[in-house]
């Protein structure tokens, strides 16, 4: 996985690859020929006292070591361009992946999963790509180049580097043997911090009314433990590497020295070639080092691949058609009619489908309502009507059309959703309403929110309607967040509007006016509203009740009194409960 993201996802950067070879090249061959030079001042200078030639060849030395440094800091700058393009546009095919899934994949890897995937694991493949660009590609140049070269020298003196790369080879090898699989429970115990770190973030009321601050200190100093045990781990066999490469290296120059000499005392050998040839194997030794702590960095950025791939190789289970339809004007049926045809949703791997059988038609113009207990399908005939889940068996229709033959912007198109938990985004009142309509005028905005009993208190806010809006809302009370978010959906005057519940935290007047005004706001529409109070649905055209998954009661608020035991149940339970109150 790790080198098909890279082939696809590097294609883009070619160009900028190619100079990043071109430039390690050069700067490679200019690292290669100063040991020549200094062997040539040594030789032919300073043994004969010549000061002219050492003044030309150290002038030479001096330019090219500038322009080595030239090639160096250019190449590993577009080594670096490379790597974040490549970065960028992995991070964008990842959120346009996310953005296409359903809530089944969403649910399935997780918020704090898909978040780590696109921001930790990205940077891990794009680190590889940067310390290959600036280390990896050089390696190959100088240890080959550096065997030549040291051949060239002197080529009796060359089985050294026969006997030194191999046991520096051998020695890294072991260390980064036993540190890989560090790497690989390093990168899954990082993952159990951030969830850990996440949880507590998210819960952190939670955490706080039940008085388990210890209890989450406790979590997450385990978490982390485990994160800094493993860290040390790997920090120590690190540690143990550099002594046993300075090791190799020392011995290697010594080596080279001691044998050296005998062939500088016979007179076959001058002081500048073994100086020289010294150079050159350190050169060797040294290329073969960053090579081998590269492969260090491979499995971890190959777990991450791995990772990546897997979010971009999963396909939503939403689908959009091959050949999409669109609203007949010619079909009889209103566009925002919403029909449900025997329709039942089971969850992979569950034994018992959530939905069975559930038939209706919520006809333009009309309101009708879903009610049943917790548990009784209701979120899960929420998600159905905008596809943002397939059904199962039956079809779910709108306007005469089913769902899974219109493109999915279509669809969403003509309905305004306005979900159990209401978000925000961060911003101001002003963005968040033109979420619905990004070309909506500001006698819209207010209309919205005057229909949404929002209006007044938006007025207060300083600013008004660009008054400041956190992240998720959480600088209005939850009441004022539901109604920003059913002002939001009616900027949109989409043709199917659906409240799931969204009137939980209002108080009685409030939901009494905005559903009046909605009566208004809305004709024309189709509106279906899920509710847990009867008193939010006793106006409500048809009213159905929802128990395990089939509907047992359909009619008004009058007709079930009569005809339904299970709404009656509810309505009962609702009185008692206001009366203890």
């Amino acid at each position: 996985m790790l080198w098909k993201l890279l082939v696809r996802y590097l294609q883009p950067q070619r160009r900028l690859l190619v100079a990043v070879v071109v430039f390690q090249l050069a700067q490679s061959i200019a690292s290669l020929y100063l040991p020549t030079l200094n062997a040539d001042i040594i030789d032919l200078g300073v043994a004969r006292g010549d000061t002219g030639y050492i003044l030309r060849v150290g002038s030479l030395m001096l330019f090219i070591t500038l322009l080595q440094i030239a090639c160096a800091v250019t190449a590993v700058y577009f080594g670096a361009k490379a790597a974040m393009g490549m970065g960028r546009h992995l991070r964008g095919a990842i959120f346009t992946r996310v953005g296409g899934f359903s809530e089944q994949e969403v649910t399935r890897f997780g918020p704090a999963s898909l978040i780590t995937r696109s921001t930790n694991d990205v940077q891990q493949v794009q680190q590889l790509v940067l310390m290959s660009a600036t280390l990896m590609v050089a390696a190959p140049m100088l240890s080959i180049g550096g065997v030549v070269m040291a051949v060239r020298q002197d080529a009796q003196l060359s089985w050294l580097i026969a006997v030194s790369v191999p046991a520096l080879l051998i020695g890294v090898g072991l260390i980064v043997s036993r540190m890989v699989p560090l790497f690989r429970l390093m990168q899954l115990r990082s993952d159990a911090v951030n969830r850990v770190l996440r949880e507590q973030l998210a819960g952190i009321r939670v955490v706080r009314a039940f008085v388990r601050e210890d209890l989450e200190t406790e979590r997450f100093a385990g978490a982390n433990a485990d994160v800094t045990d493993t860290a040390l781990r790997a920090g120590r066999l690190m540690a143990l590497a550099f002594p046993v490469v300075m090791l190799v290296l020392n011995v290697s120059s010594v080596a080279v020295i001691w044998f050296g000499s005998f062939r500088i005392e016979d007179g076959s050998m001058q002081v500048g070639t073994l100086v020289a040839f010294l150079s050159y194997l350190l050169q060797i030794l040294m290329s073969v080092m960053m090579a081998t702590f590269m492969a260090v960095m491979i499995p971890r950025a190959a777990v991450s691949a791995d990772r990546i791939g897997e979010v971009l190789e999963t396909e939503s289970s939403v689908r959009p058609p091959v050949n999409p339809v669109v609203f007949g004007s010619d079909s009889g049926t209103a566009r925002g009619e919403l029909e449900m045809r025997d329709v039942g949703f089971a969850y992979p791997g569950a034994e018992r489908p959530v939905l069975s059988g559930v038939s209706f038609t919520a006809a333009a113009g009309r309101t009708t309502a879903v009610i049943g207990s917790t548990g009784s399908g209701k979120t899960t005939l929420v998600n159905l009507m905008p596809r943002l889940f397939d059904a199962t068996s039956g079809s779910v229709r709108m306007g005469g059309v089913d769902v899974r033959e219109l493109h999915p912007d279509l669809l969403w198109g003509h309905i305004g959703l306005v979900p159990q938990r209401p978000y925000l985004f961060s911003g101001t009142v002003r963005s968040n309403l033109l979420y619905g309509k990004p070309d909506a005028t500001e006698e819209e905005l207010w209309h919205a929110l005057a229909t949404a009993q929002a209006a007044d208190f938006v007025r207060e806010m300083e600013g008004g309607l660009d008054a400041p809006v956190f992240q998720g809302g959480t600088n209005v009370s939850g009441g004022q967040r539901q109604r920003l978010a059913i002002a939001r959906a009616l900027v949109k005057r989409p043709e199917l509007y659906i409240f799931d519940d969204s009137f939980s935290s209002l108080d009685t007047a409030t939901d009494a006016r905005l559903r009046q005004a909605l009566r208004r706001g809305t004709a024309g529409a189709t509106l279906v509203i899920i509710a847990q109070r009867v008193s939010s649905i006793v106006d409500a055209d048809q009213i159905l009740v929802l128990d395990g998954g089939r509907i047992v009661g359909r009619g008004t608020h009058s007709e079930l009194l009569e005809t339904s035991e299970t709404y009656r149940e509810i309505v009962s339970s609702q009185l008692a409960a206001e009366e203890a109150a």
